[in-house]
């Protein structure tokens, strides 16, 4: 999960390369507003933010037709997800002029270090593995911690199991027999396989959704089988968007044929965790809870304290030893 380490100088051009386009966003919205009085707006409505280009966002409408929008100045930025109230001031242009409460934000560093938005309103994050590189349940660990902060429910997909052999398989799905008994979905899938996707699909066919994971799992490979209508939509954006077919690099949300809605964002292969409190923490790794009350310190770290009652669980094998290893690590890294 490290990240390309950036001079000084490099942070700083960064950094004012934002500004500007965040500048010229605001300068388009307001130009519009003079361009256009409230007066003159349509009636207000409500819309989904499906695309976001920096100064230009598209908003679906409720009859699913796509509109190019600017974003009121005053307003904190929008992201793919969103809901917004927006008015529309020519056919298929508009302005946003609300942001509707998120239910959940998915953010991550950029750069500088600072936390970018990514997505909003997502209901399942699918942390997506595969056979290599190397299972790494730490990994998924600090995943599964992160989402449950944001508000999301977590899922695991492990990706290209037809490259696994009926024992190797066997193996691999016994090491996820924790995340099972804990209740966290696990599923397998694969691209080659005729109903290698069937049990993913029923797993997204509601709310929305987004996939992370590292590079080389075939997160890219899912979603183009996952979305076969997606080269439409993207000639769609462009055209609502007039600014070609680079919008393929641009997270975006897709309605799934079977129901539900998957967000693209090829920027996202992990995210670190940020402003974790002891009491997110510990949410986190809910099998500790029917335990951790009768520890007999209440800020017990479940280490070396006498009277710990989820040392005592992992002994009896009520809980994983592993992951309370795993939850030592996050908790030592997140008081660093």
């Amino acid at each position: 999960m490290s990240r390309r380490r950036l001079s000084q100088h490099q942070l700083r051009r960064i950094r004012d390369a934002q500004a500007q386009r965040r500048e010229r966003a605001g300068r388009q919205a307001q130009r519009i507003l003079e361009q256009h009085p409230e007066s003159r707006l349509d009636p207000p409505q409500g819309g989904l933010v499906i695309a976001n280009f920096g100064s230009t966002l598209i908003v679906e409408d409720r009859d699913g037709a796509l509109h190019r929008c600017a974003l009121r100045q005053n307003l904190e930025t929008a992201v793919v997800g969103d809901r917004v109230i927006w008015q529309a001031i020519s056919p298929g242009e508009g302005v946003v002029t609300a942001l509707e409460a998120r239910r959940s934000l998915l953010s991550r560093p950029d750069y500088s270090g600072r936390l970018k938005s990514v997505a909003a309103n997502l209901d399942t994050v699918a942390v997506v593995f595969a056979p290599e590189p190397p299972l790494n349940e730490f990994l998924i660990d600090r995943y599964l911690v992160a989402i449950h902060a944001m508000g999301a429910a977590g899922m695991l997909v492990l990706n290209k199991v037809d490259l696994l052999d009926a024992p190797a398989r066997e193996v691999l799905w016994a090491r996820l027999a924790t995340y099972r008994r804990i209740g966290y979905p696990v599923v397998t899938a694969s691209t080659r396989e005729p109903d290698g996707l069937t049990a993913l699909h029923a797993r997204l066919n509601a709310g929305t959704a987004i996939l992370v994971g590292q590079s080389g799992v075939g997160k890219s490979s899912l979603i183009k089988a996952l979305l076969p209508d997606r080269e439409i939509r993207v000639q769609a954006l462009s055209e609502a968007t007039g600014k070609g077919t680079h919008t393929t690099t641009t997270s975006t949300l897709y309605h799934l044929p079977g129901g539900g809605d998957l967000i693209d964002s090829p920027g996202v292969r992990s995210f670190e965790l940020q402003d974790i409190g002891r009491e997110q923490l510990e949410a986190a790794f809910a099998e500790f809870s029917p335990h951790r009350e009768h520890c007999r310190f209440a800020n017990c770290t479940h280490s070396a304290e006498p009277g710990c009652a989820v040392q005592v669980a992992v002994a009896r094998g009520e809980v994983d030893a592993r992951r309370l290893a795993s939850y030592q690590q996050i908790r030592a890294a997140i008081n660093a």
